[in-house]
């Protein structure tokens, strides 16, 4: 298999993970009592309204080609109206949840269908572990408690309502801080080093 098409195919599972990513989110909260999502056209598995010029295709292109061990990538955030949700704090906790959740079973799926006799098939081996290892990638990320990833809104409803509305109000800095974390260690601290050690554990856990 050529480089050029390894890029290709871990950009498509990375385009339509962080689709299903954000279909998840969308889906859940529309069964939590927001309309949202669907009124926006949103819940649907077609890319274009998903698709995010700079977080689906430049930025995963930029960490491969860079040689980075993170590929992370995103679609566009789907939209959520907290007003309209049934149950408050713990309901925007599950959409958040809903999107990490639907990359774990993507990967478990993929690690099971590895487990059958394909070898003779190289290329869809190569899929399932590109799909495997990008999932968990973007579980891993997501989860983590920094705003605006989805762990955040977990995060935040462990703290009474004015400290989790000051560390929310941290999501216009987050991503900015985060991609600083990503590219500089700090105090001996890697952000990539974290991921990577934790993707390194769940691949041990999954893989036959």
């Amino acid at each position: 298999m050529t480089k050029k098409m390894e890029i290709v195919i871990s950009l498509i599972v990375l385009i339509f993970s962080v689709i299903l990513h954000e279909l998840a989110h969308g889906l859940v909260a529309d069964r939590l009592g927001d309309p949202t999502p669907r009124l926006a056209g949103r819940l649907t598995l077609n890319p274009r309204p998903h698709i995010d010029n700079m977080m689906s295709i430049i930025l995963p292109l930029l960490l491969i080609f860079s040689g980075s061990p993170i590929i992370i990538g995103g679609a566009k955030p789907m939209p959520v109206d907290p007003f309209n949700l049934k149950d408050g704090r713990k309901d925007i906790a599950l959409v958040a949840l809903s999107g990490p959740a639907m990359n774990l079973i993507l990967a478990i799926a993929a690690s099971i269908f590895l487990r059958l006799p394909i070898y003779e098939f190289p290329i869809l081996a190569f899929i399932l572990m590109k799909i495997i290892t990008i999932n968990l990638m973007l579980a891993i990320f997501n989860l983590l408690p920094m705003p605006p990833l989805d762990g955040s809104k977990v995060f935040a409803m462990i703290l009474p309502k004015r400290e989790a509305n000051a560390y929310l109000s941290l999501e216009k800095f987050g991503m900015m801080i985060i991609f600083f974390l990503l590219l500089f260690p700090i105090a001996g601290f890697s952000l990539s080093s974290l991921i990577s050690t934790l993707l390194m554990t769940s691949l041990k856990i999954l893989l036959p």
